[in-house]
Order: C-alpha cells, then structure tokens, then sequence
C-alpha cells in the first residue's frame, strides 16, 4: 500500500512537470535584452564607476558603450571579480546597507544576455537615466539642505611626477574650531578627476585631547596623545553618514594630520585632498558617540613572511563599553588574501562577524552592516582580527615571491588591520537596543549575554 502510494505521488509529479515543461522552457529560452534586463542591473549596481569621467575604464550605460565589452563583462560577473564585493557569503552577516554584489539571478541574467548574441532589445523598455552627482560635488550637502558641508579641511598640495615611485604625504591642518561640535555625516575626496588617478587612499586623521576613555588613543614616545582615525578614503568609498542621533566629537584646537598615499599617475599631477564635515545644528548632540578603530591583526607584533609562503596572523581589541559594531574594512597591499573578523564574548561564545577570503588591494571596500544586522555586543567582548597573507606564485598580485615581506607603508611591504566603526552606549540604552532588536527578529536574534 505504502508503495503504490509513494508510485501514485511520483507518477502525479512526473504529470505535473511534464504539463510545465514547455513554458518553463520557454521562459529559459528566453535571451534577456539590454534595455529590459541588463541597464537596470548596470544603473543598480554597476554605473557607479562605470560612467563618463569616473574612475572605471569604460562607461555602461548605453547600449553602444557596452556592446564591445560584452565577453569581458561575462567573465567579471561569473568569477564575481565585479563588481568588487569579497565578503564570502556563507559565513558571517550578510546584510549591508552598501550591498553592490550581484545576486546569483543577475549574473544568470547577463551570462545569458551574452551567450544569446548579447541583443540591444526594444528602445522603449529602456528605463530612465540615473542622475548621478558630479564626480566633484559633495555627496551629502543636499540632504541637509546645503551647498556644501560646514567645514572643509583641506590638505596641502603634493605633486607627483609621471613615473615617480610611491609617495605618502602627511600633512597636518588646524580645523579652526574653537569649540566643540558633533559630526553627523563627513565625505573624503581627492579635489580633482585627475587627483584620482594618483590617490591610492587617504586617511584623516583627528588629533585632540581626549577627556573619554573609549576615544583616547595611546600615547606616543613622547607622552602626547596619538592622532585617533576621523576617517579614510579609497576606491569606491565616498563618505559616512552616522546614525540618527549618534555622531563624533570634535574639540576645539583639533588638528587633522594627514596620511595620504599617491602613486604614478603617468603624468605630472599636483592635487589635494578635502575633507567635508557637517555637524549638528548647535545646541543638539547626539546620545551615542562614534569611534573608528583602527584593529589590527599584525601591526602591534610586525609582519614576517618567508618567500614561498601563505602567513596568518592575529589581533584581538576588547570593548571597554557596550556598542554596536557599524562597519568592517579590512586593510592590506599586495600579498594580502583574506581577513576576518569575529566576536568573543564574555560568556565564551564565539562568532564569527565578517570574513573576507577574496581581498582585492586595488578595492578597499567598507563593509556597513544594515540596522537590523549591526552586531551588537556588550563590555568585555573580544574583537578578533585574524589575517592571512600569500607571498606564494599563485597570488597574481605578488610582484615577487621569491623575496622576504616586512612591516611597511609602502605598497610592496606589508601590513594588516581593519577599520572599525564602533557606536557605544551605556547600559540601559544597550539593553533598549538589544530588546528592540528581539521583538523585530526573535528567531534569529544573536545570542548576547554579559
């Protein structure tokens, strides 16, 4: 009985699939066109370098700029080198708020585009243009309402001759404040199109002096407080926008000491870098102040790779009040081959956050977790940065596997850490934020106990 049941059921789906079958195929057969299918994955996902005088080699957004690219594109979106996003997607968070990687449906979508004679399809599926800023504007300025930010800090020139080697300029710049504002949103740029061909990142700085704990800096040979991170630009990182009421502080008599690597842009090139701050409005400040960390995985206990080698190393930074984890950048040069980060907390429990096991030197992605899947983690928890380096032949990006790899700043010595954004808050918030948390996903919340 139990047999010519389970037959009865097969022989229904077998019907079923073969009632199906035809429109199933159909729908497969299918060649997706550009107007109807593919611009609207370009402008989503793509066009955001690949658009006339931005920093990618060719522009995407009409059909006849994309045509001769078509095979080249194919093998990108399949090895998922583009567009560039290298968190892996089994472990760890998957939600961001900065997601530019493409679902396994639009890689299919324009493999398919390509393999079927890569069409232009009907005039009228195409779907408006995207508006993008110009490539100088401020990002942010118009969402508060202004032209501009409320403070810009600008480093001084640095020319970099055609051909000349890696140069890191440091700059420091007084912010002129004289009194203390909170941030709500910051943008780092390069001041020209140009000015991009030879900045390979900047970082800004903030040196104060700090009266809060969590946002003091260790001190140097000298006694004096160290600079702490305000905020680093590279390819395909425009700004930061902090959460609604929470910011960063800065005091008066503040300074920006400048870290600002250029390399040859095959041209004589002289720029700066600008940094635009907008504030709060006088009078209000945030309840949560903001700090990025800069968490290393080597640079406390230096870099030491042999020739011929893959290398692990490890760094660990422990939360001395509640927060909530905003971002994770992982930062390396050339031998650099993946990174991790992952949360111990005082109970024990281990998990793992984020893992990058594609890392691209010429991409430094900052991963922002979405709001409902910032990590949340009480006082006490152990950040764990773990990096692995490859200064073996099979990493392309080796210039010379043959040699030692040392602690350095330039592109072919070596380093490891991360940027990352931590938000704190006291007690009774964080529990508020934890409770909030579980009444929205009580299925999946994290397990987080002191």
């Amino acid at each position: 009985m139990i047999r010519r049941t389970s037959l009865g059921i097969l022989g229904a789906a077998f019907a079923t699939v073969a009632l199906m079958t035809p429109s199933v195929a159909g729908a497969a057969d299918t060649v997706p066109t550009f107007t109807k299918d593919i611009a609207p994955i370009f402008q989503e996902k793509c066009e955001a370098c690949h658009r006339p005088d931005s920093i990618a080699p060719m522009s995407l957004i009409t059909y006849e700029e994309a045509r001769p690219w078509a095979r080249s594109i194919r093998g990108r979106v399949e090895s998922r080198s583009m567009p560039p996003w290298h968190i892996d997607k089994t472990l760890g968070i998957q939600d961001f708020k900065n997601d530019r990687s493409l679902s396994d449906a639009q890689v299919d979508t324009i493999t398919r585009w390509v393999d079927g004679g890569a069409p232009k399809g009907d005039a009228t599926d195409m779907p408006a243009p995207k508006v993008w800023p110009n490539e100088q504007g401020w990002n942010f300025a118009a969402q508060f309402g202004q032209k501009e930010p409320d403070l810009i800090i600008r480093s001084t020139p640095w020319t970099q001759k055609a051909g000349a080697n890696d140069t890191w300029w440091k700059p420091v710049v007084a912010t002129g404040l004289t009194e203390p504002r909170w941030v709500r949103a910051i943008e780092l740029r390069p001041a020209t199109v140009k000015g991009r061909k030879i900045t390979h990142h900047a970082i800004a700085r903030l040196q104060q002096e700090e009266t809060d704990a969590l946002a003091r800096n260790d001190v140097d040979q000298n006694g004096a407080q160290q600079a702490g991170t305000f905020m680093e630009w590279a390819v395909g990182k425009q700004g930061e926008m902090m959460r609604p009421n929470s910011g960063k502080l800065m005091l008066p008599g503040s300074k920006i000491v400048w870290d600002i690597h250029y390399s040859n842009g095959g041209e004589n090139i002289t720029d700066i870098v600008e940094l635009g701050v907008y504030f709060y409005p006088k009078g209000e400040e945030p309840k949560f102040r903001q700090v990025l960390h800069l968490m290393g995985a080597t640079n406390a206990g230096g870099v030491d790779i042999p020739p011929n080698t893959l290398k692990q190393t490890e760094g660990f930074f422990v939360m001395r009040e509640n927060g909530r984890v905003e971002s994770f950048q992982p930062h390396m040069h050339l031998r650099g081959k993946a990174m991790e980060m992952s949360a111990i907390l005082p109970n024990g429990q281990v998990q793992v956050l984020s893992y990058v096991n594609r890392f691209d030197f010429a991409w430094m992605n900052t991963y922002m977790y979405a709001d409902d899947a910032a990590p949340l983690l009480p006082k006490g928890t152990i950040l764990k940065i773990v990096a692995w380096h490859d200064n073996t032949a099979a990493n392309k990006n080796n210039p010379d596997p043959n040699v030692w790899v040392g602690y350095g700043d330039r592109t072919v010595d070596e380093m490891a850490h991360a940027w990352v954004n931590v938000t704190y808050m006291g007690d009774t918030d964080y529990k508020a934020e934890l409770d909030a948390r579980r009444a929205k996903r009580p299925s999946t919340q994290q397990q987080q106990q002191q």
